[in-house]
């Protein structure tokens, strides 16, 4: 176990450079100076050339990439638009992505499992129908579209919740709500489907002839063993939220890291969206680990083999 988790440790080092190289060379592609950003309208060319020189700009881009990579490590590098160190700027930013994040994967897990379990337990039903018409529409649904039609309901409707913002546990409802729902439908008919899977087996049988009670048929070794699936798509997901929050953040004005980077690529703040997309990166990258890991206290199989 401890062999494969290094193991794993390792592969994460060629992962993370390849991240930081594509997010670097790909930001530099995008039309614009942010110099001239910076300088503004009537800035003069030796305006704009003293800014370029100054933040480093005027180098080869070789040389830029290792002063971003050095920056990383000394936590010395600054946001153009700001002039604040990078990770004073990303750092509440992200940890207001992960709370978020981890709110909708809380709601996104609990409702679908709640519900691919309703659905297995009464296949080809109206209630099978209904649970999977929902994750249809759940995972049809375009999240801003979502988000809108839940401000109008309970805050413009109903005055109920805040529309935006991130001031108590109120506010994260509904963009909690927003984030969670389209995963709880791929959660809820993974875990339908892999719960039929595990019916059909024999150990099943065997616990049915032997008149153990239903609900331990289901909760007990039904839905134990239909986990591994599950976990892995409930681990993508929440990896998905942390980098995919940006809709979200941006229809309830919710002070993420993905609406800084947003923020940041209209003003050529190179520092921050760099260093916003490798966290993101990095985030996603751990979440798996941590999905591995999750398989050996699960299946016990598992561990053996590592």
């Amino acid at each position: 176990m401890n062999n494969y988790f290094i193991r794993r440790l390792i592969l994460i080092i060629p992962i993370l450079i390849g991240v930081s190289l594509i997010s670097f060379f790909i930001i530099h592609l995008i039309p614009g100076d942010p110099a001239r950003v910076i300088a503004g309208q009537g800035a003069t060319s030796e305006d704009i050339a003293l800014i370029r020189e100054e933040f480093g700009l005027d180098k080869p881009l070789t040389e830029q990439y290792f002063a971003f990579v050095g920056g990383i490590f000394s936590g010395k590098m600054k946001s153009i638009s700001s002039q604040q160190p990078v990770i004073d700027e990303i750092t509440p930013r992200f940890w207001n992505t992960v709370q978020l994040a981890t709110f909708g994967i809380i709601v996104a897990t609990v409702f679908g499992i709640l519900l691919g379990i309703i659905a297995a337990t009464h296949k080809n039903t109206f209630v099978d129908n209904l649970s999977m018409g929902f994750s249809l529409i759940g995972v049809s649904m375009p999240i801003f579209w979502l988000g809108l039609l839940l401000i109008m309901l309970f805050s413009v409707a109903l005055n109920w919740l805040p529309a935006g913002g991130k001031d108590s546990f109120i506010s994260f409802i509904l963009p909690g709500i927003t984030l969670g729902l389209p995963s709880a439908a791929i959660i809820a008919r993974m875990t339908r489907a892999s719960m039929l899977e595990i019916v059909n087996q024999d150990f099943i049988r065997t616990a049915i002839s032997n008149g153990i009670p239903q609900k331990t048929i289901i909760y007990k070794y039904t839905l134990k063993n239909a986990m591994i699936p599950v976990v892995t798509v409930v681990g993508l997901q929440f990896g998905y939220m942390l980098g995919g929050a940006v809709l979200t953040e941006s229809v309830f004005g919710w002070p993420g890291l993905g609406r800084l980077v947003v923020q940041s690529i209209f003003t050529r703040d190179y520092p921050i969206v760099q260093s916003g997309i490798l966290l993101i990166a990095m985030s996603f990258v751990f979440v798996n680990l941590a999905v591995d890991l999750l398989y050996a206290a699960i299946d016990p199989r598992l561990r053996r083999k590592k």
